[in-house]
């Protein structure tokens, strides 16, 4: 998915952060450890977009083949699902290069909850 500035999304999985605090003066003495979890589905916005790469015309037409293979392949004609399979890998090394290159996208996501989220990997959202 290609997250952009503005859009809605929620997260796919569980994350935990965990670090420590030091209490402001004229509180409790010593260091308090805290722990904070984001549950998966915990929605928000994306505030920015690091590291975006558009996707090249052979990679949005593996995404579409792709779907159309998942979603239709199993009700077509052997004969078609066969072309439609062999169209679908030869473009998968565009596919599997893509992947690799998008793996620098980093996110900065606003949740609901008034959290920030700051250099998260993009394949952590999925569309909310």
């Amino acid at each position: 998915m290609t997250l952009k500035e503005g859009r809605r999304v929620k997260l796919a999985v569980d994350i935990g952060l965990a670090d420590a605090v030091v209490m402001a003066e004229g509180a409790a003495a010593g260091p308090v450890a805290g722990f904070l979890a984001l549950a998966a589905g915990t929605e928000g916005t994306v505030d920015r977009v690091v590291g975006e790469q558009e996707p090249s015309g052979e990679v949005r037409e593996y995404e579409r083949l792709k779907s159309l293979l998942d979603s239709f392949g199993h009700d077509m004609p052997p004969e078609s699902r066969r072309q439609l399979e062999g169209k679908v890998g030869s473009l998968e090394s565009a596919w599997a290069a893509h992947q690799e290159r998008g793996a620098g996208v980093m996110v900065r996501v606003r949740f609901d909850n008034g959290f920030v989220l700051d250099g998260a990997r993009d394949d952590l959202f999925t569309p909310a």
